[in-house]
């Protein structure tokens, strides 16, 4: 067996480890900081692997699974709601009711008087599947601090397809400050990137509010020369990055390499995330089999 594929259930046992220990735990307070100390990562890792793998922030996941048990106890009758909020971590009856609602629909008094169907969220666990849909093509980069320069935006997160937000906001670029940034690149990713940051790194989901940058890289000098004036900048410091390749139709083919990079790359590879916003770099493939997108994703070393 290679250190790879060695490797690979290592973590996924950590991810599922960490899951069983949320469900022994669901009645009582949850430090998401021990949680990932516990599976031997970092918090920022621990919550953006779930959060792109199970396709929800951590969080909510145990909300939504203590308001599952909530809810059967409510319906059972056997506890009044006061002591069930109590129960599941709420400080008032209000809240839980608030909370209540929010995912099944009813208030709790509601359910347990009319015997009403609730929502559930079922408990998760991780296995890697391997399709051999893509081999996936990456490298390691070290980096020394720079900037990105540009112009950014707020918009919402879309999975798939292209994103409208995005669009609108590159259109309203006027030339000359076009011309202006694309000036200031000077190092790799050359040329024009995007960089997106989410606002809550433990939301993925769609519409979730994220910054996007129209940008280049570029030195820190070059960030506070006269040609960045006016411009939006955002500083990075020095650190590694994995950068992956992926040659296809846009955006379908880089989408399908982000899902990649998640479910297949970090549980198979001694690296984790760090703090820092996601580089794109797209243009046309040399050979015409479509677009050729270079994705940069920071990374450090797995404890």
């Amino acid at each position: 067996m290679s250190a790879e594929e060695s490797g690979r259930p290592r973590v996924l046992e950590s991810l599922n480890e960490t899951l069983e220990y949320i469900e022994e735990h669901l009645r009582e307070s949850i430090d998401v900081a021990e949680l990932a100390r516990t599976a031997l990562t970092s918090e920022y890792h621990l919550r953006r692997m779930f959060s792109a793998l199970a396709g929800m922030p951590l969080s909510e996941y145990i909300r939504r699974r203590r308001l599952t048990l909530a809810g059967a106890e409510v319906v059972a009758g056997q506890r009044t709601l006061l002591d069930i909020a109590v129960r599941y971590g709420y400080g008032s009856g209000e809240a839980f009711a608030r909370a209540f609602r929010a995912m099944h629909g009813v208030g709790p008094g509601q359910a347990r008087r009319d015997g009403l169907a609730l929502r559930s969220q079922p408990r998760m666990s991780f296995r890697l599947v391997i399709d051999g849909r893509s081999s996936m093509q990456y490298r390691i980069v070290t980096k020394d601090r720079f900037a990105i320069v540009g112009r950014v935006a707020t918009v919402p997160q879309i999975n798939e397809g292209v994103n409208p937000h995005i669009m609108e906001m590159i259109k309203a670029i006027d030339p000359d400050t076009m011309a202006r940034i694309v000036s200031l690149s000077d190092q790799e990713p050359s040329g024009v990137v995007s960089a997106t940051l989410p606002h809550d790194e433990d939301n993925h989901q769609e519409g979730s509010p994220l910054d996007y940058y129209h940008a280049v890289v570029a030195a820190p000098g070059r960030a506070q020369s006269a040609d960045a004036v006016g411009l939006d900048v955002l500083m990075q410091d020095a650190g590694m990055w994995a950068v992956f390749t992926s040659v296809g139709e846009f955006p379908a083919a880089l989408q399908r390499m982000w899902g990649d990079v998640y479910s297949e790359w970090f549980p198979s590879n001694p690296y984790r995330h760090r703090p820092g916003p996601t580089l794109l770099k797209v243009g046309a493939d040399p050979e015409g089999k479509g677009a050729l997108a270079e994705l940069w994703v920071a990374v450090e070393p797995q404890d």
